[in-house]
C-alpha cells in the first residue's frame, strides 16, 4: 500500500461512522466499529500506541492526552452532542492520520457546518476550516515548522481561540517510527519540505469553554505547492 491508500482507509472510516453513529451509542462501541472498519479495509495494525480510534465526546473533546495514557470512556452519546474521532491506521509501517469533530443535533449528524445550530460548535468547526485554508496559503517548501507554528498560533489567538494540544504543537512528520517524528513547534527550524509528509491537526477551543475542536489531514509538497494527501 501507498500512503494515499492508508490515508484513504481513515477517510472512509470517518465517512462510515458518520452514517451509523447515533444517540445512545457508547464511545467504546464507536471505537470498536472504527477499528474493525479500518482492519477490514486493509489496515494491519494501528501505529499510535496500538489504538486505532481515539474517541471523545462532550467535555472530553477539550482534553488533550498522550495515546500512552488514553482510555476510551464508557460515555453514551447524547441527542445533541459533539464527538471527536482521531484515527491512526497503518499497513506495513505506512501510516494514516486523520481526525474529525462530528456534531449531532436532534439525534442526527449535521453534514453542513453552516447548518449547526449551536453557535459555539459552528464557530469552532468554521475556525478549523479557516486554519487549514491558512496553512495552504501560508506554507512554502522553505517555511520552517517553527514559522508555521508561530503564524497559526497567532491566528488562533487573534480569533479568540486557544491551542488545546498538551504539547502545544500543531502536528508532526509522518515517519516509520513514533520516536522519529518532528513536530510543528517552537524551536524546530527544519523546513517543511525536509519531510515527505506532515500532519496539520490544530486542537482548539474557546477560553473557559468545555468543548474542543479538531480537524486533521496529512499534507505534502507537489511541485512546490502544498497539497492534501
Amino acid at each position: 500500500m501507498e500512503y494515499r491508500d492508508v490515508q484513504q482507509i481513515a477517510k472512509d472510516t470517518i465517512a462510515y461512522i458518520r452514517t451509523v453513529i447515533r444517540p445512545g451509542m457508547n464511545l467504546r462501541e464507536v471505537r470498536r466499529l472504527c477499528e474493525e472498519k479500518m482492519l477490514a479495509s486493509g489496515a494491519d495494525s494501528f501505529w499510535y500506541w496500538d489504538v486505532g480510534a481515539f474517541v471523545f465526546s462532550g467535555d472530553e473533546t477539550a482534553v488533550s492526552v498522550s495515546g500512552r495514557e488514553y482510555i476510551t470512556s464508557d460515555r453514551v452519546i447524547g441527542n445533541d452532542d459533539i464527538i471527536t474521532i482521531d484515527l491512526s491506521p497503518q499497513n506495513s509501517q505506512i501510516w494514516g492520520d486523520y481526525a474529525r469533530t462530528i456534531i449531532l443535533e436532534d439525534g442526527a449528524v449535521t453534514d453542513c457546518i453552516e447548518d449547526i445550530r449551536n453557535e459555539e460548535w459552528r464557530s469552532g468547526l468554521l475556525m478549523e476550516e479557516r486554519l487549514h485554508r491558512e496553512l495552504l496559503a501560508f506554507a512554502l517548501p522553505e517555511t520552517t515548522f517553527e514559522a508555521l507554528w508561530q503564524h497559526i498560533n497567532a491566528l488562533i489567538a487573534e480569533s479568540g481561540f486557544i491551542n488545546l494540544d498538551f504539547l502545544g504543537n500543531l502536528g508532526h512528520s509522518v515517519v516509520k517510527r513514533k520516536e522519529d517524528r518532528v513536530y510543528t513547534e517552537q524551536g524546530n527550524h527544519l523546513p517543511l519540505s525536509a519531510v515527505q509528509f506532515f500532519t496539520f491537526e490544530p486542537h482548539i477551543g474557546i477560553p473557559g469553554s468545555k468543548y474542543g475542536f479538531k480537524k486533521e489531514n496529512i499534507y505534502y509538497f507537489s511541485e512546490g505547492r502544498l497539497t492534501e494527501l
